[in-house]
């Protein structure tokens, strides 16, 4: 779309500026020379620049050079007045890669397109004219979210060896990502903790497929799920004749992981007395089995797991502090699912495209499922997540997956005032009630500023955007 250049400095037309050959790939399109060229220069010295004046030219260049992120004017050629031409293009680059970042940009102060765009998949936008400064700042942002996308695929390759997902943009998933790669290196007990759901085990046998000990077994008990009288043969194994019904010798977990991991699944629920049997074996690798009076050294790391508060159980006298400690040498929390919403939809295509694979075709989420997936608390978790998934495959008859096939039967409902959901004792509505209050302070603290409010949330704009729409926020005179 022609209109007035945006940037701040001029362009010598005698000169060429000349890329580093590792410089990330990024894709101008737009129908205006000048502001392609303006654009080279100012960004020429960070990035390879690719350019393109219209949809045609910029599909060519995404078949053949596979930019990372693209900028992308709303007002293309053959209809340039308006954003049609500009959000078909979107479409095809999100079909073609939808690991592409596409950054749209509108000279229209009416936000309205550009957030229609960020609803089909673009990742950011900006507006004519801009600050270069801030041009730039959201170039960054966008190829670090693509430099973390590469990662994690990485990553989540490595894991779906041993069967798992791990995946996370959020703060906290990524320090926790980040603390799993530093521990898995060491010896070090771990305690993971957090709600059931949230992929307490998976992390165990990441931090184990990542270790010196990944060749050996990785063995799990859940302490919550065996008799109490059984438990400790379970753990330490027994002699023949031990016990009533101890017909022959047994290995217990312990022994059978020996070189390995041993993960200890709700360790909340492990009793008293079992609880000083197992701060012993920590303390010096040595075990007995039940009936038995032989000392066995076993080489194993201990991971423990629990969604219990430890602090109030060891307060009430129902867990030891002194195992506490020895367990918890590293801590890794996991946070919630509806703490990290914008890693629903991530997760969600993630379970769509492995579980659509083995029934034999290939399915995406309407716009309406991801919006009920975004504005769902998710009580159970990661988990709850994938079943709900594997659930609409089986049901969704065509290739899109609605609201409906996720067993959201109606649309999210409005919000109601919070004194009246704190009356009717709904939660959830409260819950929202708070968000959209936080919200809207930070953003007439900022005068409106998304990037500012954004920041100060802990969210991403567009997760924003998304946030603001349904909860129906909008700047006062829009």
């Amino acid at each position: 779309m022609p209109s007035t250049p945006y940037l701040l400095h001029p362009t010598p037309s005698d000169l060429s500026p000349t890329p580093h050959p590792l410089h990330p790939k990024l894709l101008i399109v737009d129908d205006d020379e000048s502001i392609r060229t303006q654009m080279k220069w100012a960004l020429a010295q960070d990035y390879e620049i690719l350019l393109a004046g219209d949809g045609e030219k910029a599909m060519q260049i995404m078949e053949s050079k596979r930019p990372a992120v693209v900028t992308l004017d709303l007002g293309l050629p053959p209809h340039p007045e308006g954003t049609s031409e500009g959000l078909s293009v979107l479409s095809k680059i999100m079909q073609f890669n939808p690991s592409v970042k596409v950054i749209v940009v509108t000279g229209n102060p009416d936000r309205t397109a550009a957030l229609q765009a960020v609803s089909d998949g673009a990742h950011d936008f900006f507006t004519k004219p801009v600050n270069i400064d801030e041009l730039k700042a959201i170039l960054r942002r966008a190829f670090y979210v693509s430099s973390l996308e590469a990662e994690y695929k990485a990553l989540q390759s490595e894991i779906q060896k041993s069967s798992g997902d791990v995946i996370g943009f959020n703060a906290k998933m990524q320090e926790m990502l980040s603390t799993v790669r530093k521990v898995a290196t060491t010896d070090v007990p771990v305690l993971i903790t957090g709600e059931s759901g949230t992929g307490k085990e998976l992390i165990a046998q990441t931090i184990h497929g990542k270790s010196l000990r990944k060749g050996k077994p990785f063995v799990a008990i859940n302490c919550g799920a065996i008799p109490e009288n059984l438990m400790e043969s379970e753990l330490f194994g027994h002699e023949k004749g031990a016990f009533t019904g101890a017909h022959v010798k047994r290995k217990g977990r312990v022994e059978l992981a020996e070189g390995g991991t041993l993960f200890l699944d709700e360790i909340g629920d492990l009793p008293l007395p079992l609880q000083v049997k197992l701060l012993r074996f920590l303390q010096d690798h040595k075990i007995e089995r039940v009936g038995g009076r032989e000392i066995i050294d076993v080489d194993v790391r201990v991971i423990a797991a629990t969604n219990k508060e430890l602090s109030e159980l060891i307060s009430e006298g129902q867990f030891r502090e002194d195992l506490y400690y020895r367990l918890a040498v590293v801590h890794i929390p996991l946070p919630p699912l509806r703490e990290r919403r914008e890693d629903i939809p991530l997760l969600a295509k993630a379970f769509l495209d492995k579980f659509s694979t083995d029934q034999g075709g290939k399915k995406t989420f309407s716009k309406e499922a991801l919006s009920s997936m975004e504005a769902y608390d998710w009580p159970g978790n990661v988990r709850e997540l994938e079943n709900r998934v594997r659930r609409a495959i089986t049901l969704s008859e065509g290739p899109v997956v609605s609201p409906v096939d996720l067993g959201f039967e109606t649309p999210p409902q409005t919000i109601v005032p919070f004194q009246d959901a704190v009356d009717t004792l709904d939660l959830k509505k409260a819950r929202e009630e708070v968000e959209a209050t936080i919200i809207n302070k930070a953003l007439h603290k900022h005068n409106w500023n998304i990037s500012k409010a954004a920041e100060e949330l802990g969210l991403t704009r567009p997760t924003l955007y998304s946030m603001m729409k349904r909860f129906g926020i909008h700047e006062e005179g829009e």
